[in-house]
């Protein structure tokens, strides 16, 4: 089938469109990267499309089908979950029954589990109408699926960003859609994952080669956004250990920390949770047990001088 030839929708920060990356493969990318603007990604031949992830809100999910179909590719038969949560999630519901939402089997328990999640955190924002809709075909290790003769490979990094993360890679054009492994301009937030799974998720990026690098959040880059992720997660694995051994709690640590170069980096409350999840690994926790998410906004709001952590989807 031919690839579509239609336009390329133009961004603005509250218009995003589709940036194409190689013939049929193409980022839609959400400024800012904050909180819960996310990215997400398509992969079409013509004849059939699949998508990376979908948005937070109603309004954002329709208008990410929108550019899909102003480029001229047919709607998602499949969806791609990289991990369960709302930003990521919501707009599942937006795609099937056409589309047939794929993801690790720990992303459908975990998203099952969390429920309205973004919802309880951001009472405030319209996030329309939303119907949680898991994956219903899942996965444990890898998986391939093929849209054309593009092949899409989606590997098991093991706990990271969550216990159910993917990334999919397209070997055929050494592009890796990454989901939260990796943030390109904010900070990486370990809340419901590992600080060492993280470390690990990294080396097997690096692995792949890649040359594109579509982050989870912010712009797409390359392979070059590994060593800025890596030299911050150190950073927290060294504060943690020193703080720790200290008797300071993560607010007290991350309060009393200097960020250093990782000052640039958007959403820099992130550190208290990153500390909070580092701390539970010292003590011996396993990847990705649950913590308090409430304790952990609480303590992110503090580390803001009280200025509540804002959704701006």
């Amino acid at each position: 089938m031919p690839r579509p030839s239609g336009p390329v929708s133009p961004s603005t920060p509250d218009e995003p469109g589709l940036t194409e990356l190689s013939p049929g493969v193409s980022a839609f990318v959400q400024p800012d990267g904050g909180w819960c603007l996310n990215n997400a990604g398509v992969v079409t031949d013509g004849g059939a499309t699949l998508l990376v992830d979908t948005a937070a809100t109603e309004r954002r999910s329709r208008l990410l089908a929108r550019r899909i179909a102003e480029s001229g590719a047919p709607a998602p038969r499949i969806v791609v979950n990289t991990h369960h949560h709302g930003d990521h999630t919501y707009g599942n519901s937006l795609f099937t029954p056409a589309a047939t939402i794929v993801g690790h089997a720990v992303c459908r328990s975990e998203l099952l589990a969390a429920g309205h999640q973004l919802e309880a955190m951001w009472p405030e924002n319209d996030f329309g109408d939303i119907t949680l809709t898991p994956p219903s075909l899942t996965y444990t290790d890898a998986l391939t699926l093929y849209v054309g003769d593009i092949e899409a490979r989606l590997l098991h990094p093991g706990v990271a960003h969550t216990r159910g993360d993917t990334l999919v890679w397209l070997p055929g054009r050494r592009t890796v859609f990454t989901g939260d492994l990796v943030f390109h301009g904010g900070t990486p937030f370990l809340l419901m994952g590992s600080l060492a799974g993280s470390l690990r998720a990294l080396e097997l990026l690096r692995s792949l080669d890649a040359t594109t690098v579509v982050p989870g959040h912010g712009p797409v880059t390359g392979p070059e956004v590994y060593d800025t992720v890596e030299a911050y997660l150190r950073y927290v694995d060294e504060l943690a250990r020193r703080s720790h051994a200290a008797g300071l709690s993560p607010l007290e640590a991350a309060t009393g920390a200097d960020l250093g170069p990782f000052a640039e980096l958007a959403e820099s409350e992130r550190l208290v949770a990153n500390l909070h999840r580092a701390y539970a690994e010292l003590e011996g926790a396993e990847p990705g047990a649950p913590l308090d998410v409430r304790t952990v906004f609480a303590d992110m709001t503090a580390m803001n001088g009280g200025v509540p952590v804002a959704c701006h989807a």
